[in-house]
């Protein structure tokens, strides 16, 4: 049939393009401390045999062993301690963000367990009390966070491929991320091509040049934070997800507001072999 001649030509094409490429290069990267991470999460796996999310302070430990930025936060179990929290991160015109926290919340927006732009201590004391109120019994704590400035919210990530292993994930991010489904992914470890490819192939690439002649994003701050999320990925196969969303890209800089990790045991197995589970 002469229309599958022509897909398969059109394949056919695409292949080889593919396969004249440079291979690219893998970048070294400075300021990682593989053996801490790797203890990190031993520690993580010792305390939780079967795995699970970690807690924001073991994640930003981990981040912080691959010197991927988070924006400032602070953990508070009572409704004091958020005020005093929120005395100490006032952002932009003293506004600050809440967030609830348990484990296996995935969307916080979702669950609408985040309070914005909260201003003086009395709107930090309702919001507490808010979440509080309306998650009892599974609220452990909440993050105050200073309320972050303009740019453009995108998202990156890691999942575990059976067959391939891990997978680095990137598109836009914030409310609109499952949404829009406006994602691209690439294999670990990154090459600097992949890296390239990864931040130019998702339809919101052009608010990240420069569109209508706005100031582009921090774009080797962008390539930064893939690179150290693919090297975080291949230094440890107990990392089964990671999920940062929103990343705020913006002409500054560029840094993670929200990150969650899970780990779970290692346990290599044949992919191709039959299980139950």
């Amino acid at each position: 049939e002469p229309r599958a001649a022509a897909r398969a030509l059109a394949h056919a094409a695409r292949r080889a393009a593919w396969l004249a490429r440079p291979v690219g290069t893998i970048p070294d990267l400075d300021g990682v401390e593989t053996d801490r991470a790797r203890t990190v999460a031993d520690t993580f796996l010792t305390r939780h045999p079967d795995g699970g999310w970690l807690h924001p302070r073991e994640c930003a430990e981990l981040l912080g062993c691959y010197g991927i930025r988070q924006a400032p936060w602070a953990w508070a179990e009572t409704e004091d301690d958020a005020v005093l929290a929120a005395g100490r991160l006032r952002g932009f015109d003293g506004r600050v963000v809440m967030k609830g926290y348990w484990p296996g919340l995935v969307h916080k927006s979702a669950a609408h367990a985040v309070h914005l732009d909260l201003r003086g201590d009395s709107q930090v004391r309702a919001a507490f009390r808010d979440l509080e109120t309306r998650f009892a019994g599974l609220l452990e704590g909440v993050l105050v966070q200073p309320l972050a400035d303009r740019g453009t919210e995108l998202c990156a990530g890691v999942v575990q491929d059976e067959v391939f292993g891990p997978l680095v994930l990137f598109g836009l991010g914030g409310a609109a991320t499952d949404v829009l489904a406006d994602h691209t992914a690439r294999l670990a470890p990154l090459t600097d091509h992949d890296v390239h490819d990864l931040i130019t192939s998702p339809r919101c690439a052009p608010l990240l040049l420069g569109a209508d002649g706005a100031r582009p994003a921090d774009l080797p701050g962008l390539e930064q934070l893939l690179l150290r999320l693919s090297r975080m990925a291949a230094d440890l196969p107990q990392l089964a997800e990671a999920d940062f969303n929103p990343v705020l890209a913006a002409p500054g800089g560029v840094t993670v507001l929200d990150a969650r990790v899970r780990l779970v045991p290692r346990a290599p197995h044949d992919p191709y072999l039959r299980r139950l589970r």
